[in-house]
C-alpha cells in the first residue's frame, strides 16, 4: 500500500510546484533581470531558483511567504551569478542589453553610454556588499518593497532594515561619487 501512496505524493509535490512556477516565474524572471540586465542570465538565475524548490520541496512550515522567498531567491541568485562573475568588464552585446532609449533619438549616445557605465558599476559594488545588505537593498530600490515587506521577508525588524539602508545608500553615494571623479 505504501508504494501506491508514494506516487500519489510525488504527483501532488510536482502538482504544487507547477502552479507555484505558472503563479511566480514571471516575478522571479522580473527580479534577477533587474539585477544582472541581462535575459539569459536572469532565465539562468529563474531555472536556478525552480530546480532548488523542486529538489527540497516546499515546506509550508518553512517557507511562510512564497512570494517573498522566491522573490529574495531570485535577487540571491542573481547576486551570486554577478559575485561569481568576480570584476570582469562583461558587457552583453545582446540587444536586450541596450536601453530603449538608444531608439529615442532625442538621447544623447554619450548619456545612453555613462547610463550603462553607471548600472554596470552598481552591479558590481552591489556584489561587493555583504549578502544581506545587498538582498536589502536591491528588495528596496529595485523591487521596490517597503521596509515592513522587507522586514517580513528578511525575518528582522523595520529598524535594522531602515538602518541598513540608510548606510548603504551613504556607502553607495560615497563609492558612486568617487567613481564619477575617476571616470570623468
Amino acid at each position: 500500500m505504501a508504494a501506491a501512496i508514494e506516487p500519489l505524493m510525488v504527483t501532488q509535490a510536482a502538482a504544487e510546484l507547477e502552479e507555484v512556477f505558472r503563479a511566480h516565474h514571471a516575478r522571479v524572471l522580473k527580479a534577477a533581470y533587474r539585477v544582472t540586465g541581462s535575459v539569459s542570465d536572469a532565465e539562468d538565475v529563474a531555472q536556478s531558483v525552480f530546480l532548488r524548490l523542486a529538489r527540497t520541496g516546499i515546506d509550508r512550515s518553512r517557507i511562510t511567504y512564497l512570494e517573498g522567498y522566491l522573490q529574495r531567491a531570485a535577487v540571491n541568485g542573481a547576486l551570486d551569478l554577478i559575485r561569481s562573475r568576480g570584476n570582469r568588464e562583461d558587457v552583453p552585446l545582446e540587444d536586450e542589453a541596450l536601453p530603449v532609449s538608444l531608439s529615442n533619438s532625442t538621447v544623447s549616445p554619450e548619456r545612453t553610454h555613462s547610463s550603462l557605465e553607471i548600472r554596470n558599476w552598481l552591479r558590481r559594488a552591489l556584489a561587493e556588499l555583504s549578502p544581506r545588505t545587498a538582498e536589502m537593498f536591491v528588495l528596496r530600490y529595485i523591487e521596490g518593497l517597503d521596509n515592513p515587506e522587507i522586514a517580513k521577508s528578511m525575518n528582522t525588524s523595520q529598524a535594522v532594515v531602515a538602518v541598513t539602508l540608510h548606510r548603504v545608500r551613504a556607502k553607495l553615494k560615497k563609492d558612486l561619487c568617487g567613481f564619477m571623479r575617476g571616470a570623468s
